[in-house]
C-alpha cells in the first residue's frame, strides 16, 4: 500500500495541514507532534488522521505530545480512530467523528447518468433555500455553506432538491460537500450532483476527498469510484 499513488497524495495533503514537519511512519504506526497551527482538528484539540497502515497525531502542547506518545505506542492504527477503543487508553471529554476518508483518482471516476445538473454560484439564493429547508444538523454537517466552488444542483420544478460542491483545502484537495432534501433521498440525486462537483474538481487538478460518517454517504462515494483509505478523529483530552 505504501506505493499507492492515491494514498501518497492523500497523505501529502494532510501533512501540509499539520502545521509542523511530521510524517506517516514508513513502517506503520503513529507520529505524534505538537502543533499549535494544526488544521487536523479544532484549536486546542488532538487531531488524529489514519491513512493506510500509519497515522499522524497533532496535539496543542509539547507536554501533551510526550503523554500521547506513551499512551498510543504499539496500538493498532485502526484503534486510533475508534472512539470507543481509544477511550480505554486515552480519556477524553469530547469527540468529533470518527469519519471515514475516501479519495478518488481521475481514472476511477464513475459518473452518474443523470444530465439535469445545473451549476450556480455558491452564494445563490436557491442554495440558501435548500439549506434552510433541512434540519440544522444536516445543514451544518454537509458543509455546503462554506464551499469555494460553484454549487452543482438538481431541481424538482423550480426547487433545488440536491446540491454538491467542494471546499478547497490548501492547494490540492477538493473536500466534497453534498446534501439532498430528506423527501428526495434514495433516488440517486446526491450521486448526480456530486458527480458534477467531482468532475469539476478533477478538471481543476484537485484531489477529491469524501469525508463521511453515515453509511448512505459512504455508499454514494463508493458508487462514484472513491476508495476508503482511512479515517479521522478529533478529541479533547483530559490528560
Amino acid at each position: 500500500m505504501a506505493d499507492d499513488p492515491l494514498l501518497a497524495r492523500a497523505r501529502h495533503a494532510w501533512l501540509g495541514m499539520a502545521g509542523v514537519a511530521m510524517a506517516f511512519p514508513a513502517d506503520g504506526g503513529v507520529d505524534v507532534t505538537a502543533s499549535a497551527r494544526s488544521l487536523l482538528c479544532p484549536p486546542g484539540w488532538v487531531g488524529i488522521v489514519a491513512l493506510g497502515d500509519a497515522a499522524i497525531v497533532t496535539v496543542p502542547t509539547g507536554s501533551r505530545a510526550g503523554i500521547l506518545r506513551k499512551r498510543l505506542r504499539g496500538l493498532p492504527v485502526e484503534v486510533l480512530t475508534d472512539a470507543d477503543q481509544l477511550r480505554a487508553v486515552l480519556p477524553f471529554t469530547e469527540a468529533l467523528g470518527p469519519a471515514t476518508l475516501a479519495y478518488l483518482d481521475e481514472c476511477d471516476l464513475q459518473p452518474a447518468e443523470l444530465d439535469t445538473v445545473d451549476a450556480i454560484p455558491r452564494g445563490h439564493a436557491d442554495l440558501a433555500t435548500l439549506l434552510a429547508s433541512v434540519p440544522m444538523h444536516d445543514a451544518d454537517e454537509c458543509g455546503l455553506a462554506a464551499i469555494t466552488s460553484d454549487a452543482f444542483v438538481v431541481r424538482h420544478g423550480n426547487h433545488v432538491v440536491a446540491a454538491a460542491g467542494y471546499q478547497r483545502w490548501s492547494k490540492e484537495v477538493a473536500h466534497l460537500c453534498v446534501l439532498t432534501e430528506p423527501s428526495q433521498r434514495g433516488r440517486g440525486l446526491a450521486r448526480a450532483a456530486a458527480s458534477a462537483a467531482v468532475a469539476d474538481a478533477v478538471t481543476n487538478h484537485l484531489l477529491p476527498q469524501w469525508r463521511a460518517r453515515p453509511e448512505p454517504s459512504r455508499r454514494v462515494a463508493q458508487a462514484l469510484g472513491f476508495r476508503q483509505l482511512g479515517a479521522q478523529l478529533s478529541i479533547r483530552i483530559e490528560v
